[in-house]
């Protein structure tokens, strides 16, 4: 890790282990994220930018030795996606690093423990470099997709490890089956 990585990696470390509840880790991760992505400071080097052909890229930036959070950064190709999902019970933090970020949020009609459920679309938004938003379980259930023709690049922290999540299929009477989905880290 370069010297600019590892500031803003101290800067997490206070919001993360200084802050008392769910909602202000979240607020403060995002003040950390707003200060730190922005086109004027280099935060990534460019095997954390490349894009993959069949999916987006998901690579890990830092992970809290004691797992109380990670930092993954995930660079999505033209037209790659995710379906509905959610984050395993993890809040998430989410910036755009570069490109431009279409993000639908959902809200479910039914238990988080059914395996069919309801969703409707509450909010479409589009974010650019420097954006960010939290989501917070259990409200936090969205796609992302890359919103233009050349590859755009995310960084998400976690309050945690996240190596699964439920990801919901849409099936042929409108509704939406979960499906638990295992999730690594591209090379």
């Amino acid at each position: 890790m370069h010297d600019t990585q590892l500031e803003m990696i101290r800067c997490m470390d206070n919001a993360v282990f200084k802050s008392s509840s769910t909602q202000e880790i979240c607020s403060k991760v995002k003040s950390v994220l707003e200060e730190w992505v922005n086109p004027n400071t280099i935060l990534l080097d460019s095997q954390y930018l490349e894009p993959e052909p069949n999916s987006y890229a998901r690579r890990l930036l830092h992970r809290d030795p004691e797992g109380r959070y990670s930092i993954a950064v995930m660079v999505w190709g033209q037209g790659q996606g995710t379906p509905i999902h959610d984050h395993a019970g993890l809040w998430c933090v989410e910036c755009v690093y570069s490109g431009l970020i279409k993000v639908d949020s959902y809200s479910m009609h039914g238990l988080p423990e059914d395996d069919v459920v309801n969703f409707k679309k509450m909010t479409s938004i589009n974010a650019g470099c420097g954006s960010a938003g939290s989501l917070i379980p259990p409200f936090d259930y969205h796609t992302i997709s890359n919103a233009q023709p050349t590859p755009s690049v995310t960084m998400h922290v976690y309050g945690g490890d996240m190596n699964w999540c439920n990801i919901y299929q849409e099936k042929e009477n409108g509704k939406y089956e979960k499906i638990r989905r295992e999730l690594s880290f591209s090379s």
